[in-house]
């Protein structure tokens, strides 16, 4: 055997010495609430402890993956236990109301559950969004008549402020320092409570929960206090101006909200496939809270978070968002009968020359997004190579260099979903327009601040999405399509106004408007969005549930179907499926084609450390669950003959010889059996491993582990094409498939192993010249550096020696964060190599 060749390896070291103590703590605590029932009579509920027991251990193992499989195996193992239970009491005659009170209440279980998590989700986002416009109305001014009301609602019923509302002095310059101290003093705040306290909490969080729906296990990233610190943090982040937005966030928090309530119940704690239908009805209702669009939740959960999406959780997802969404409108947190700030109406119709500008937004977000994406990804790179270490001092620096470009700009200033509502609006009805927006002769300077806004707010949103702090882009995307399909409107307006008689304006009306410019900036906002993400369906309707007119959702469908196509020029994958592989998580994406015409032998490993059924001793047995790399064992015949004969996973290994020990006084020298009992004949052995001894003349006992063995393991042949086993992985979710020829182990393949291969293509395919990038990186480095301490020595002098930010401009500056996570069996010669060329 080659310790360096894994059959299925656990952590690296730091990780793995993490989960050590974590297991060992289950296993003890486990063991001993099973051994507290040691001896019941029915064989059934001995199997149903065990497999609740090892199913809670496994809970706990960080960054290792779910297998979907033995999920549903016990899943039905459950149920049949269940049948059997309810047809002996019907055979004792003891069915009473108490019983049928239960099932009842067992059935309704799933449906109590998303109603609370859709009342909790609509609570939370109904408060968030009325401090989160405080925050950012205090930057501004303040009320007189009440300091903790908002502009909105200090000014209530007013078109242009009121006298209640008061800029903090009547110096502009100093408002401008004023706005400049709080932008900055918000983001050092939410910067410092996610570091200290939740670092997962950082970011939007959508691609982690992708890969957790997925089976993927990240300890703590669904917990209460990432939920906790996700809602505290995200209204300051949001307010401190840097260019990112709630709705990514949102979803997080209300999968921690789904996640935190179906632990307190039982069916849901126990069982990971339930588990997942409820993340998916959140992340719908995350969504439906933070557009106002119910179906669009649903439809965004469909289409973008979940690779499994049955009947069943379509109707979980559908209820959870329509509670979450009747909550929020019960809260009406802006008093106005809105669910969002940018809810609008649309009075005129559009007219088919439209087209050709509807066209030009199209090709407008699908170039917004390839740009954002590529840069954005090399930002992550340098931010993981450089800044891992001044992860609150970069959230700060970016708040105040935000606030210092955005104030000048009275379309930056101020927050990103009040200038949405602002450029969504339709002009005329007598009231006055924002910054003179609907003037004729402002228009040639709106145009510009308009075009100026969009180009600052793409480099904003490059360097800042990513930063460690609750950062989403959904809404500075649709607000960057939104200035810039604003901007075209305006121009297309002017052109009509000049030339009314032109054969190409002959479809508009004389005696009514005929181009309404804020239909482009909501357009615009859909090709962005689109773009970014790459998404299209859950668009329309969300942009439908927006404006409620479906005289535009012809103009949304044809907009979004050209950002698709311009899109996938630039490569397949919006910018969550990005970060997830350039965060190295054990991801197949289902949306992806793939043809190699290769077998899977070409891929799997062939180098296996097996498990012969007999053979063994303990001492043996326990010196391989040392290497904490081994996550299962393939069980053989012998290791010559190598015949298959099942699987074993180091947990439930792990758990049994915990049992042994802690029952039974078993040498090491005590023989192992691992020969699974046939299907007709289930195990009678009892709820410990059985020791006896193998004849009269024989003193050493042996251990009898066979009920630990799964022996129907997915297994595949060795020429079965590769695509095919990725749809394996894909459909069925095993964690491992045994390759196997005329019954003898050849090999086992991962999602990992497949990963792997998929990158190397790639790489080939598409070779890039990484020693430029880095070379750029390093200058940009160098430069950062030279400008810090240029500013230390300055404070420094200025000081008089008292203040010191740096000791020499000659230290070492460490790294950031360690390197990726795959799912546990890298090995250290050959570590991230596949993935480096694609961080760029």
């Amino acid at each position: 055997m080659n310790p360096r060749s894994p059959s299925f390896s656990s952590l690296r070291p730091m990780a793995a010495m993490r989960r050590a103590s974590s297991i060992s703590s289950r296993l003890s605590s486990a063991v001993s609430n099973a051994e507290q029932g040691e001896e019941p009579t029915n064989n059934s509920a001995h199997q149903g402890l065990i497999e609740e027991e090892i199913a809670e251990i496994k809970r706990y193992e960080d960054f290792s993956t779910i297998d979907w499989v033995q999920d549903a195996s016990r899943e039905q193992a459950r149920r049949k236990a269940r049948r059997r239970q309810a047809a002996g009491l019907y055979d004792r005659g003891q069915i009473g109301w108490r019983y049928h009170l239960w099932r009842s209440y067992d059935a309704a279980q799933g449906w109590i559950v998303v109603t609370l998590i859709g009342v909790a989700i609509g609570l939370n986002a109904a408060l968030l969004n009325i401090i989160t416009e405080w925050l950012a109305d205090i930057k501004m001014g303040y009320c007189t008549a009440g300091f903790y009301l908002n502009e909105a609602f200090c000014c209530w019923g007013e078109e242009s402020g009121c006298s209640d509302w008061h800029r903090w002095t009547g110096l502009a310059p100093l408002n401008y320092f004023i706005y400049f101290v709080f932008g900055t003093f918000f983001a050092f705040v939410a910067a410092t409570l996610v570091k200290s306290f939740a670092p997962y909490a950082a970011g939007s969080g959508i691609s982690e929960i992708k890969c957790i729906i997925a089976g993927f296990v990240m300890k703590g990233f669904l917990g209460l206090k990432t939920l906790l610190i996700k809602s505290l943090c995200l209204p300051l982040a949001i307010a401190s101006g840097l260019s990112v937005g709630k709705e990514g966030p949102s979803v997080h928090y209300a999968v921690c909200t789904g996640n935190v309530i179906s632990r307190l119940f039982n069916k849901y704690k126990q069982n990971a496939s339930k588990t997942r239908e409820i993340l998916s009805a959140s992340a719908a209702a995350g969504v439906a809270v933070a557009f106002g669009s119910p179906i669009g939740g649903v439809l965004f959960s469909l289409e973008e978070m979940s690779s499994y999406f049955p009947l069943k959780t379509l109707w979980r997802s559908y209820f959870c968002a329509l509670v979450a969404t009747a909550t929020l409108a019960a809260m009406n947190p802006f008093r106005t009968g809105q669910l969002v700030m940018f809810q609008v109406e649309y009075k005129h119709d559009w007219h088919f020359f439209e087209i050709l500008f509807y066209v030009l937004l199209g090709i407008f977000g699908g170039l917004y997004g390839a740009f954002v994406i590529k840069w954005n990804l090399r930002v992550q790179a340098f931010r993981k190579k450089y800044l891992g270490q001044y992860a609150i001092l970069e959230a700060t620096l970016l708040a105040a260099g935000t606030a210092v470009l955005a104030y000048p700009n009275a379309f930056l200033k101020i927050d990103m979903t009040e200038s949405m509502e602002i450029l969504f609006s339709e002009c005329g009805g007598g009231t006055e327009s924002y910054h003179g927006l609907c003037n004729a002769d402002e228009r040639v300077w709106n145009i510009i601040l308009l075009l100026v806004a969009t180009v600052l707010r793409i480099g904003l949103v490059i360097v800042s999405y990513g930063c460690k702090v609750p950062a989403g882009i959904f809404v500075p995307s649709m607000a960057i399509g939104a200035s810039f399909g604003r901007s075209v409107g305006i121009i297309v307006q002017a052109l009509h106004e000049a030339n009314p008689q032109s054969v190409f304006f002959s479809a508009c009306k004389p005696d009514e408007p005929c181009i309404t410019p804020g239909t482009y900036a909501l357009l615009g906002a859909a090709a962005a969005l689109s773009g970014i993400m790459h998404i299209t369906v859950s668009v329309v309707v969300i942009m439908f549930e927006l404006t409620g007119a479906l005289n535009y959702i012809l103009p949304t469908m044809i907009v979004v179907g050209v950002t698709k196509a311009v899109s996938e020029l630039f490569g397949k994958g919006g910018i969550a499926d990005r970060m997830i592989w350039f965060s190295g998580f054990p991801f197949l994406d289902n949306k992806e084609e793939h043809n190699f015409g290769v077998p899977v032998s070409q891929v799997m490993r062939t180098s296996v450390v097996t498990v012969p059924v007999h053979g063994l001793t303990l001492g043996e047995v326990e010196q391989l669950l040392a290497d904490d790399r081994y996550q299962g064992f393939p069980v053989v015949e012998d290791n010559n003959t190598k015949t298959l004969v099942g699987y074993i996973g180091s947990t439930e290994l792990r758990y049994a010889i915990d049992r042994v020990r802690r029952g039974q006084s078993a040498s090491s020298t005590a023989k192992c059996v691992f020969s699974p009992s046939p299907a007709n004949h289930p195990p009678t052995t009892p709820i410990t491993p059985a020791v006896f001894h193998a004849g009269e003349s024989s003193s050493s006992p042996m251990l009898d582990f066979s009920r630990y063995v799964d022996s129907t393991p997915v297994t595949a042949h060795p020429r079965l094409a590769l695509e095919t086993v990725m749809e394996l992985f894909q459909k069925i979710g095993p964690r491992v498939i045994l390759i196997e020829y005329h019954g003898k182990l050849t090999g086992l393949v991962t999602v990992k192993d497949c990963l792997k291969y998929q990158f190397k293509v790639e790489a080939a395919e598409n070779p890039k010249d990484d020693h430029r990038i880095v070379e750029g990186q390093e200058q940009v480095w160098n430069l950062f550096r030279r400008a810090g301490f240029w500013v230390s020595g300055k404070l420094l002098n200025w000081s008089g020696g008292r203040i010191r930010l740096t000791n020499s401009p000659d230290e070492e500056l460490t790294r950031g964060r360690g390197e990726p996570i795959l799912d546990g069996d890298e090995d250290d010669e050959d570590e991230g190599l596949e993935l480096e060329s694609r961080r760029q």
